[in-house]
């Protein structure tokens, strides 16, 4: 991160707060959904109760991000953001009175993961009027989600070592705290700024519409979408491919790690040593060759073998720089807050009904052809909505330079 490209997204005053509320709230969820299973399963010991709130994480996602996705147009982006932040700081200390029952911890749990993806959506839409609509955009939408990969893995262990200090009412505590922390500098850190459409009245399912209703938006969403549903397929199937290796669980945790290891050292390559036209150039090849790596596991690669596969599947995540600007420069303004809140809603989704499917089909088939299989699949439907958006294009421009002076002119 101390490339001068990303050092100048951090001489905008309002990013960083930006930045330090994201990584609060990230770090906030991650221990967050440690403690709850750690605290479900102490109250009840049931497994199932417990795996349940890590499932409570993905399935409100659909609700919330279509029913709540209109709120990121048609109110000011900063009291959203705030009122969302405060709204998972008063769950989080729900969660910590002792009284609390099973039920209301996960229907607290439930409310969390509603309103996650209308924060998203609006954070990631307000961004464009923080830094501009050009280079500074992409690359504060890369350091978030790097933030986001890399605040994962830190957060479970932080999350280890701080319920091996306190209870886990007491690690939900500190959460609640991160939430409010975020929240204020949300609301002394950033201008405000009044809504994109707020005379907007339509219903949700028009601004679904009208997103996925135009081909070039909607291919632009699905280049999204799809690669995650293949994507986790390695990751949802790790711990019993690893264990029919004779492997440990220390093992298991260092390649549970190479995927998002990569995605970070991709984007932080491009982003630093590329500049637009060059980055609009890789879409469409690094989004293909990121399951290419998949097919590997057709040989049943060994320990090596299949960590450098997973880190070179996930380098080859550098084409989500340029697709971000392409889907900014497709998306009206006036719906920028509820396509982002879409396209977050569909990723999170996707990711965990990937999940389920390749633990389905491991019940069946060998674990290495799932992942082959999934590279295989992925690959095609990433090639047939390539083509699908040359034709609603004719063949995406590569972006102007011109956004280059963005980053001094902030």
């Amino acid at each position: 991160m101390s490339a001068p490209r990303y050092r100048a997204v951090f001489r905008v005053a309002e990013f960083r707060a930006v930045f330090a509320a994201h990584l609060l709230s990230v770090l906030g969820l991650v221990v967050a959904e440690l403690a709850l299973t750690v605290l479900v399963y102490r109250l009840t010991g049931s497994p199932l109760l417990s795996a349940l709130t890590f499932a409570l994480g993905f399935l409100p996602y659909v609700l919330g991000g279509t029913l709540l996705a209109p709120l990121a147009d048609r109110r000011p982006a900063r009291r959203v953001l705030v009122v969302c932040d405060l709204v998972c700081a008063v769950c989080a200390l729900g969660m910590v009175l002792p009284g609390t029952p099973v039920a209301a911890l996960l229907a607290l749990r439930c409310v969390l993961a509603l309103v996650g993806p209308l924060f998203q959506g609006t954070r990631n839409a307000s961004l464009a009027d923080v830094l501009g609509t050009g280079e500074a955009y992409v690359l504060g939408r890369s350091l978030l989600r790097m933030v986001a990969q890399s605040a994962q893995l830190a957060g479970f262990g932080l999350g280890g070592v701080l319920l091996a200090a306190v209870s886990p009412r007491g690690a939900l505590a500190v959460t609640a705290a991160g939430f409010a922390a975020s929240a204020l500098l949300l609301r002394f850190g950033t201008r405000w700024r009044p809504a994109r459409a707020a005379g907007d009245r339509s219903s949700p399912l028009a601004g679904l519409r009208a997103v996925l209703g135009d081909r070039r938006t909607r291919a632009l969403t699905l280049l999204f979408w799809l690669p995650s549903l293949f994507l986790v397929v390695p990751e949802a199937l790790m711990a019993p491919y690893v264990d029919g290796l004779g492997a440990g669980t220390t093992v298991l945790g260092l390649l549970m790690c190479a995927l998002p290891v990569g995605t970070v050292a991709g984007e932080l390559w491009a982003g630093s040593a590329l500049g637009p036209r060059s980055r609009s150039r890789l879409v469409a090849p690094l989004a293909v060759a990121g399951f290419l790596p998949l097919l590997g596991y057709a040989a049943r690669p060994g320990l090596p073998l299949l960590a450098v596969l997973l880190l070179l599947a996930g380098l080859a995540h550098a084409y989500t720089l340029g697709l971000d600007q392409w889907f900014l420069a497709a998306v009206p303004e006036e719906l920028r807050g509820r396509a982002m809140t879409l396209l977050s809603t569909g990723l999170m989704t996707l990711q965990g009904v990937g999940m389920a499917l390749a633990g389905l089909a491991g019940e069946f088939l060998p674990l290495h052809l799932v992942v082959a299989g999934a590279g295989g699949l992925g690959a095609l439907c990433v090639l047939l909505l390539l083509a699908d958006l040359r034709a609603a294009t004719a063949g995406p421009r590569p972006l102007a330079p011109r956004d280059e002076t963005e980053l001094t002119a902030k």
